[in-house]
């Protein structure tokens, strides 16, 4: 039997090398490298292509999402298990819909991680330590969505629920810019501003602008360490 390939990316060193030291024991195994930021996981991914890449969901540069995504829109072989500190089943739904074989919470006992990669190279999708095929996945998503009011596909980008201006706007909000600085950054009026904060909550379903950003992050939607223009260098 072929060993499993594996990559694996974490921005926490011990945490990583964990998996890796855990992983590493199991015959049946092959770490081919590790990567601490999302853009060097992707590039590993793209040149090593790995039967399986074990990706944190929150990572600096691109989250795991986000190379989900990256990875099914270009048809690469590797299949993805997201793995995330903070577990919730809207959580679960955007990792599937961007893309990931399973998903699963950090921590996981090391005979059980090695499971589900096993389950994963055979094809199957984990989520929540349930084993689906296809059609059980499509299922099992359907029945989710049914209870929700939010919107989980946006063109383009399937990992998460806002549209391009949204995220704009929600990554000025991050930086603490009042409604007033991000009109005049981003180029639209104060009660445009205004109605994108209101639908930026209601699709959270939080009550305020810190709320908002707190899910946003829990999720690696949003970083800390997310950049942009100040205020002061629009024009």
């Amino acid at each position: 039997m072929n060993c499993i390939t594996l990559i694996v990316a974490d921005d926490h060193p011990l945490f990583r090398q964990g998996v890796v030291d855990a992983l590493s024991l199991d015959a049946g195994m092959k770490i081919l490298a590790q990567a601490s930021n999302g853009k060097e996981a992707l590039t590993l991914i793209r040149d090593k292509k790995p039967n399986v890449a074990l990706l944190d969901i929150n990572m600096p540069g691109m989250n795991g999402l986000q190379i989900t995504y990256h990875i099914t829109q270009e048809k690469l072989p590797s299949r993805v298990l997201l793995m995330t500190g903070y577990d919730d089943v809207e959580q679960a739904i955007h990792a599937v819909l961007a893309g990931a074989a399973a998903y699963c919470t950090k921590d996981i006992q090391p005979q059980d991680l090695s499971r589900i990669i096993c389950e994963v190279a055979a094809g199957k999708y984990v989520i929540g330590g349930r084993v689906f095929d296809q059609r059980e996945l499509e299922t099992w998503i359907e029945e989710q969505l049914e209870g929700t009011q939010r919107s989980y596909s946006e063109p383009g980008s399937p990992f998460r629920p806002l549209s391009d201006r949204e995220m704009e706007v929600l990554g000025c909000m991050a930086r603490g810019l009042s409604n007033k600085e991000i009109a005049n950054l981003l180029g639209i009026s104060h009660q445009t501003v205004k109605n994108h904060v209101t639908a930026i909550l209601r699709k959270f379903g939080v009550e305020d602008r810190t709320q908002a950003i707190i899910y946003a992050l829990k999720r690696g939607w949003i970083t800390l360490r997310d950049t942009g223009p100040k205020p002061q260098e629009a024009r």
